[in-house]
């Protein structure tokens, strides 16, 4: 079937929307594809709706090829099965939550371990009848404090769940290893620049744990690289070499300065430089004690923790909150500083933590006998030469602080360069976590019961549409690549002259019946106005029927090179139905 511009439901538009932050986002709207209901929330028109079922047929043929079978699941769901899991209280704001007019409580769900996990139960029983890997293709919903970059963040979305049950760790393996290759073949399928990375499990649960990343630079998730290994990881998973245990023997003591009007890393290192101490300080050598407060899934009660990291580095929130997750994580504010005096900002030191049964956790670096400038817990004082396990013994270590592009490599392998990308999969080993929850067994052949092994693999198909527009565009528009895009062939009629409408009507109904998809630009506009709508509309290859009909050519124009080209009008149809077969 042709797709005529003059019917379709569509309006092109000249301006960006007032909250692009993203390119995606800004050509998606442009384009007609999305338009905005809600923060966070987006329509599919109909040529959106093309390519993200375009994409969804993709993910479909791949998790059918290692034996997937599609299900699915309600998106409102009861809160009984995540009360048992413990994650109706785990996922915090996250979770959208309603009640019926019974009163009775439920959620809408933002994935569906709990459901996959009870349907298998109430089918299955015996040893024989796995291993088993069902999925479906469905609306999540997460409460995104801060929805952004379009359909890349937002609070609906579509998303393809599969999950592995297992008899053994040895088939959860091999279920793992099917899903990865499938997922590499899908994104190589849609031409995404991609890398994975080892990550975090989070509120999942779970053991081994990888991310596919779309490379943009307009991405959230910042990940880090091996110069000299394939070592890549979220910067949330990487885990920090420490440096091998000094001894104590030898050291000086400690020493507690008055130190007046340094309440930052900056004004302490330029007083001590200026102190006349006999050795030059760095930001390097100052133990930066950062106060926040925690918080575990269903708690009432907030609890003190000092965080101690090297006074170069600050915090990284994200890699903190994924350290200690499912726990809620907060900065201290003025009230919390107010209602514990001890706590003196500024000059915070690991006396006073240790004074006040306050949990510290400390950087891998800050090892035994690493000598350290840090505060002396009252105002204007710091102590120098402050010696870790013989002066203060932390309650443990914390990946909190920020990762540097050149630090040394968790692999011992070269160092680390950043980038940043866009989570478009993620797959994890999750275990037994739901399975022990609900008591899943299969009946051995010795009359035994198994426990069932489970592995989870998503792949976020709304936010693929927004990755691929992140890599595939230009300054006049979207780029399709050809596996998912709304069209084949975008043909325009670039003239007013009856024979050239005549043609280009006949070059379309030729396309079509060769089993290509067309878009015909048969509305009465100005050629101008067809020219940007089909490189906006982003179609890979634009057949132009226009003045050069009269010389018996057409011009090709491939949107990925820009390159032109004039074919023989009887040859164009023969010439685009090789070149879509490529």
């Amino acid at each position: 079937m042709i797709t005529r511009l003059s019917t379709l439901f569509l309006r092109t538009l000249r301006e960006d929307p007032a909250d692009a932050e993203v390119p995606s986002h800004r050509l998606l709207v442009r384009a007609g594809y999305v338009r905005r209901v809600a923060p966070g929330i987006y329509s599919w028109l109909p040529l959106g709706l093309r390519v993200l079922r375009n994409i969804e047929a993709v993910v479909r043929q791949e998790m059918d090829a290692i034996g997937g079978q599609e299900i699915l699941f309600p998106a409102l769901l009861p809160r009984e099965p995540y009360q048992t899991t413990g994650r109706w209280t785990e996922y915090g704001a996250n979770l959208f939550r309603l009640h019926d007019r019974k009163g009775g409580d439920y959620l809408l769900g933002p994935t569906h371990e709990e459901l996959f996990t009870l349907t298998v139960k109430g089918e299955y029983s015996s040893y024989k009848d796995y291993p088993v890997i069902l999925y479906q293709v469905q609306t999540k919903y997460r409460d995104e404090e801060r929805p952004r970059a379009g359909i890349l963040r937002g609070r609906e979305f579509l998303m393809k769940d599969s999950y592995s049950f297992d008899l053994s760790d040895e088939g959860l393996a091999r279920s793992y290893q099917a899903h990865r290759e499938a997922y590499i073949k899908i994104f190589d399928r849609l031409g995404l620049r991609y890398v994975i990375v080892s990550a975090m499990s989070g509120a999942m649960g779970g053991s081994a744990s990888e991310e596919f990343l779309a490379e943009a630079e307009t991405g959230e998730d910042t990940f880090v690289r091996s110069t000299e290994s394939g070592y890549a990881a979220n910067v949330e998973a990487v885990i920090t070499p420490a440096p091998p245990e000094r001894p104590l023997d030898g050291l000086p003591p400690a020493r507690v300065l008055h130190t007046p009007d340094t309440p930052t890393i900056d004004t302490l290192v330029g007083h001590l430089n200026g102190a006349g101490l006999g050795r030059t300080f760095s930001a390097a050598d100052t133990l930066k004690n950062v106060m926040v407060k925690t918080r575990q899934p269903g708690a009432q009660r907030w609890e003190l923790l000092g965080v101690g990291i090297p006074g170069d580095r600050e915090v990284d929130m994200k890699r903190l909150e994924a350290s200690l997750a499912p726990a809620e994580v907060a900065l201290l504010d003025d009230t919390d500083f107010a209602a514990h005096p001890f706590l003196v900002k500024g000059y915070i030191g690991p006396g006073s933590l240790a004074d006040n049964g306050v949990r510290y956790l400390v950087d891998p670096r800050v090892v035994v006998g690493t000598a350290w400038a840090t505060g002396a817990d009252q105002a204007d004082h710091h102590v120098v030469d402050l010696v870790c396990g013989r002066d203060f013994t932390p309650d443990g270590t914390v990946e909190a602080a920020e990762v540097w592009a050149g630090d040394p490599s968790p692999d011992g392998a070269g160092t680390l360069v950043a980038a940043r990308g866009i989570e478009i999969g993620h797959i994890f080993q999750l275990g037994r976590k739901y399975t022990d929850a609900f008591a899943l067994d299969a009946l051995g052949s010795d009359g035994k019961p198994i426990r069932i092994t489970m592995g989870c693999y998503g792949v976020g198909v709304s936010r693929l549409v927004g990755a691929v527009a992140e890599q595939s565009h230009d300054a006049h528009g979207l780029i399709w690549p050809r596996e998912v895009a709304p069209a084949d062939v975008h043909v325009v009629i670039a003239g007013k002259d009856a024979a050239i409408g005549a043609a280009g009507e006949r070059l379309a109904i030729e396309l079509d019946a060769a089993g290509l998809r067309v878009i015909l630009d048969d509305r009465p506009a100005t050629p101008g106005v067809k020219f940007a709508d089909a490189e906006l509309i982003g179609v890979p290859t634009i057949l132009v029927v226009g003045r050069g009909l009269a010389s018996g050519v057409v011009e090709v124009k491939d949107r990925t090179t820009g390159e032109r080209t004039e074919v023989p009008v009887d040859g164009v149809v023969a010439h685009l139905n090789e070149l879509c077969a490529k």
